[in-house]
């Protein structure tokens, strides 16, 4: 059963723009996407804070190995001169001790003055002020 005619007439309905609702959508857009970057920004703040504290780690470890290897040289220097391990290499080189008779002044002729006693009997310009 028909109940319009065909050539019944229908009218075109023209709804009215809402003229605010693009800047709402604009205004929700743009909060959306400074959300999602503050979102961005803390990720990236997160993540380098996790990577300096990593690098920070690393690098306290690398402190504490140098400063044990170079307490460990200090030892080792120390041990290479100490005088009983110097005495000891000094003989197996074919060195001896110093005798009494071998030590003296350099410089000093047997009968001279000593150098101190030069100095005092011939006083320099600069003590004559």
């Amino acid at each position: 059963m028909k109940r319009l005619p065909l050539n019944q007439p229908n009218f075109t309905i023209h709804r009215e723009r809402d003229r605010r609702a693009l800047s709402r959508l604009a205004l929700l857009l743009f909060s959306g996407l400074l959300l999602a970057g503050g979102f961005v920004f803390a990720a990236g703040q997160h993540f380098a804070a996790v990577r300096y504290g990593y690098q920070s780690e690393q690098l306290r470890r690398e402190r504490e190995r140098l400063v044990e290897e170079q307490r460990r040289l200090l030892l080792e220097r120390e041990e290479a001169s100490a005088p009983a391990r110097l005495e000891g290499e000094a003989r197996k080189l074919g060195l001896q001790p110093v005798s009494p008779g071998q030590v003296g002044r350099a410089g000093t002729v047997p009968g001279s003055l000593p150098p101190t006693a030069a100095a005092m009997a011939a006083p320099s310009a600069a003590l004559n002020r």
